[in-house]
């Protein structure tokens, strides 16, 4: 029954870029996906002329020059920088916080002061911080933490930032200059066009079938290939045997607007608890959009469940033990490779799923 030599579970860029590297080495792969599209959440389509990042907003950054080069093969990317802005009932700062946060924050002008502010309003943690809230104070303030991280934060995850992991924010830019580029990375872009044409490249001369689940069909599905590349959730290949990993989903609520330009920037985030989404994502400037009309999209955290896609791994203690149980399993596999988001319960970036895949790909095909 053997037609394949790889079986390659989702077409997101894990999946995509296993398959383009099996077909340059002469290996024959079956991609199953189980949306009605390839691409996985880096999936775009076309509204009124504009690019529109169905789930939600994805921004390439990187300091892999190898990752940078591979995908430049494929697509050209734009000159996009992430300069987002933060929305606290009304009042609006930079992000990531950097001097122009401070100046806005209390009117200070000079890096000292800035520094002296935070360290004043930072005493109060004593020790290490032992949790999100803790933490966040120690980098940033009090007024930062409960103007532009508390109420963003807590709608993120559900959760008391009291009750969330300081590690969470660990990696939080803080800057002491005057810079609104949200990443460090020497390359960033959005390819032109979107996505979907990185995925039509990479997946260019490999069978592909859609609205394919692999759960649903394993046992007719995996004797067709000698090996399978995994890129689902873990906890459910294994039928969920120790218990379901937890996620945070998303909810989107779309709308076209009558109006070429609606808030000026890509990403707006609303920092106060009270409104119930965490940001405003406008579609055009991701590529420096003219059209005339514009696309938003209203982003609205949700306990995840069944029915909707898992987007962010709640990495707790109890998840990492749960997680840490299915790994084993994985290991024992035979003829199963696991990969990706779902598959490692990590949330990657792009390039780190992407450098993910060719790694495992030069170990597998060389």
């Amino acid at each position: 029954m053997l037609q394949y030599d790889y079986l390659i579970v989702g077409s997101g860029l894990f999946g995509s870029v296993f398959a383009h590297e099996a077909l340059c080495h002469g290996k024959k792969c079956l991609v199953i996906e189980k949306r009605n599209h390839t691409g996985g959440n880096v999936h775009c389509t076309q509204v009124e002329g504009i690019t529109v990042h169905q789930y939600g907003a994805h921004i390439f950054h990187t300091n892999n020059e190898k990752v940078w080069n591979y995908v430049n093969q494929f697509v050209c990317f734009n000159r996009f920088t992430n300069s987002p802005i933060a929305n606290y009932k009304g009042e609006i700062y930079n992000l990531p916080f950097n001097m122009n946060t401070f100046s806005k924050m209390w009117g200070v002008r000079t890096p000292k002061e800035a520094e002296r502010k935070i360290k004043e309003q930072c005493a109060q943690i004593k020790g290490v911080p032992r949790n999100l809230e803790q933490q966040a104070i120690s980098l940033v303030g009090q007024d930062v933490y409960e103007k532009l991280i508390k109420g963003y934060t807590e709608k993120q995850w559900g959760r008391s930032c009291k009750d969330l992991p300081a590690f969470i924010i660990k990696r939080l830019p803080v800057r002491f200059t005057y810079d609104n580029n949200y990443f460090n990375d020497l390359y960033q872009g959005i390819p032109i066009g979107g996505y979907n044409k990185l995925i039509d490249q990479l997946l260019q001369g490999t069978e592909v079938q859609l609205e394919t689940d692999f759960n649903e069909c394993r046992k007719e599905l995996l004797p067709l290939a000698k090996k399978a590349i995994y890129t689902g959730m873990i906890d459910a290949y294994f039928d969920n045997q120790f218990g379901k990993l937890e996620y945070r989903s998303l909810k989107f609520e779309n709308e076209i607007l009558n109006e070429p330009n609606f808030q000026g920037v890509a990403a707006c985030n609303y920092t106060d608890r009270d409104t119930p989404f965490t940001r405003i994502i406008e579609h055009k400037h991701f590529e420096f959009g003219t059209q005339p009309k514009t696309v938003i999209t209203r982003e609205y955290p949700v306990e995840w469940n069944d029915k909707m896609e898992p987007y962010y791994p709640i990495n707790d203690i109890k998840n990492q033990k749960l997680y840490q149980m299915y790994a084993h399993l994985a290991k024992n596999e035979k003829n199963v490779l696991f990969g990706g988001r779902l598959a490692e319960y990590q949330y990657y970036n792009m390039d780190q799923v992407i450098a993910s895949a060719l790694e495992i790909a030069k170990r597998e095909l060389n």
